[in-house]
């Protein structure tokens, strides 16, 4: 893993992007801790052209997106068009809000629906990628539903952003999928899991939890993967802390020297 396949996710920074003054300020911070990249989630108080001007200004490439799950699925067109703007072609389906993942029938529906959307980013040269929580590790006659999801649909339609904490989270093995999905992984979100004082699990700064990163990023690599990407959905302080701790261990431990 080299240094420029680092990235941040902006949602970590939610709170630092309300504003388009605060936006530009927030991207000012994540390069001078050392990030190159950023992958656009969370708040977008401009449109998608402004915020990809804000990046270039301070010297961050946008590799990727996280777009709304309705506009994913009923407008992948849209899509295209923002993903142009950002100049990137990789997105992700974030999270399955109102799917019953109880039922057989609508997690085939979404299947169906991720599949369509795909082909029609496929076609403008776009890569839609699905982006797991621990809800998809529940099972459907007998069958993890990530499994499902994956076995279901086409590969040069729908690939994957594995979630390193969500896939600890719902009892996967994050290398171990990492590995099942070689050749199709563009994007990984590095996330660490840790067990605090309270021996509640919370999310935590890379190289402070329990997670093998090494081994992970080993298996990423393997598999393919061009973008690490750094997320924290919940921080114990100020986030930018935060990331610079995940950087910093990142810098010192994972990278190729």
């Amino acid at each position: 893993m080299k240094i420029d396949q680092v990235a941040v996710q902006l949602y970590t920074l939610r709170d630092h992007l309300q504003s388009k003054d605060s936006y530009a300020e927030s991207m000012r911070k994540i390069r001078e801790i050392g990030f190159r990249s950023v992958q656009v989630s969370g708040p977008r108080p401009c449109e998608p052209d402004e915020i990809a001007a804000l990046c270039k200004e301070v010297g961050l490439v946008i590799n990727s997106s996280h777009e709304s799950p309705e506009l994913i699925l009923n407008n992948p067109e849209q899509v295209v068009k923002n993903l142009d703007a950002f100049g990137c072609k990789y997105t992700a389906y974030p999270f399955p809000g109102g799917i019953d993942f109880g039922s057989k029938s609508a997690v085939d529906t979404l299947i169906e629906g991720l599949d369509r959307s795909g082909k029609v980013l496929a076609e403008s040269g776009k890569v839609l990628t699905y982006h797991n929580h621990h809800m998809e590790f529940r099972k459907i006659d007998g069958e993890i539903i990530l499994e499902r999801i994956y076995r279901a649909t086409n590969p040069d339609f729908v690939q994957a952003e594995i979630d390193t904490y969500w896939v600890q989270y719902g009892g996967g093995n994050p290398t171990q999928w990492c590995q099942k999905l070689k050749g199709r992984l563009p994007l990984l979100h590095l996330k660490d899991f840790r067990i605090d004082e309270e021996n509640q699990i919370v999310f935590s700064e890379i190289g402070n939890g329990v997670l093998d990163f090494p081994g992970i990023i080993e298996a990423a690599e393997s598999a393919g993967c061009g973008w690490f990407i750094v997320e924290q959905d919940r921080c114990p302080g100020d986030p930018f802390d935060s990331l610079e701790m995940s950087f910093r261990y990142i810098s010192d431990h994972l990278i190729d020297r």
